[in-house]
């Protein structure tokens, strides 16, 4: 029963932690490395995230460069980047490749805060599915007769416990999120 407990706390976290990262990807008012880092790019037929074709930087909060370590890597970049669809535009000076971050237009924000309120329902629909499978795995005990019918319904009320805690984490990430996108 513990078991079952702690293996969907810990994939609660998980699915926060993807969240998380896709939160990242979405960008505010402010340049940042995480914009670009994992954007993919076909690399000699492989997919690779830009931050192992060359190195990202951020000379100013309104600028990110990205340095492919070979030349042939800038075309594809750029592609990515485009492909991407983050509204940016890459400018390739030869060695580097520039990217100016514009202010958002108010529009743009409101889109930007759509796409955070997809993410963050896909993390609750995650959260909620590890809940269901843990409380099948309970049943299922309880019908091998290795759980009470009293321990059973404790622990999954114990699990809608963590279930809402994790889903008031998603929601809090997410007022963040948007605070930090419609910010000025």
């Amino acid at each position: 029963m513990e078991a079952i407990k702690k293996s969907a706390e810990e994939r609660m976290q998980k699915a926060l932690a993807v969240m998380d990262k896709d939160f990242m990807g979405l960008r505010g008012g402010r340049a940042g490395t995480s914009l670009v880092e994992n954007i993919k790019v076909d690399y000699y037929g492989t997919p690779t995230p830009i931050s192992q074709i060359g190195s990202v930087a951020v000379p100013d909060s309104r600028t990110i460069t990205i340095q492919p370590w070979d030349k042939k890597a800038f075309a594809p970049v750029e592609k990515a980047i485009l492909a991407a669809n983050l509204g940016l535009t890459p400018m390739n000076d030869g060695k580097l490749i520039r990217i100016s971050i514009p202010p958002l237009t108010e529009e743009r924000r409101k889109e930007l805060v759509k796409v955070a309120k997809k993410y963050a329902e896909e993390g609750k629909v995650a959260i909620r599915n590890i809940r269901r499978e843990a409380n099948e795995a309970l049943k299922k005990r309880e019908k091998d007769k290795g759980l009470s019918e009293d321990d059973g319904k404790k622990a999954q009320e114990a699990i809608q416990k963590l279930t809402d805690s994790f889903v008031g984490k998603v929601d809090q990430a997410l007022l963040a999120k948007e605070k930090e996108i419609m910010e000025i």
